[in-house]
C-alpha cells in the first residue's frame, strides 16, 4: 500500500517537472488519467484475487482461516476499502 502512494507521489512530482515548458492544465489531465488508469488497474488486479480466494475456498484447497486471512490482506492492500 506505502509502495502505490510512493510511485503515485514521485509519478506527480516527475510529471510536475515536465510541465514547465508545457501547459499545466494538459499535463494535469494525463497526470491524473494516468494515476486513475493505474489505480484501476491495481484494483481489477486484486478483485481477481479476491474471487480467486473464494474459488479456491469453494472447491475445498483453502479452510475458512486461510480464507480469512487472505481476504483481509486483499482488503489491506486496496486503495478503496
Amino acid at each position: 500500500m506505502k509502495n502505490v502512494y510512493a510511485t503515485l507521489i514521485i509519478g506527480f512530482s516527475m510529471f510536475g517537472m515536465t510541465a514547465c515548458g508545457s501547459t499545466g492544465g494538459n499535463v494535469g489531465l494525463g497526470v491524473l488519467g494516468g494515476a486513475a488508469a493505474g489505480a484501476g488497474g491495481y484494483e481489477l488486479h486484486l478483485n481477481n484475487q479476491k474471487n480467486q480466494v473464494e474459488e479456491d475456498f469453494k472447491d475445498k484447497k483453502i479452510d475458512q482461516r486461510e480464507r480469512d486471512i487472505r481476504l483481509d490482506q486483499i482488503k489491506r492492500d486496496s486503495l478503496l476499502q
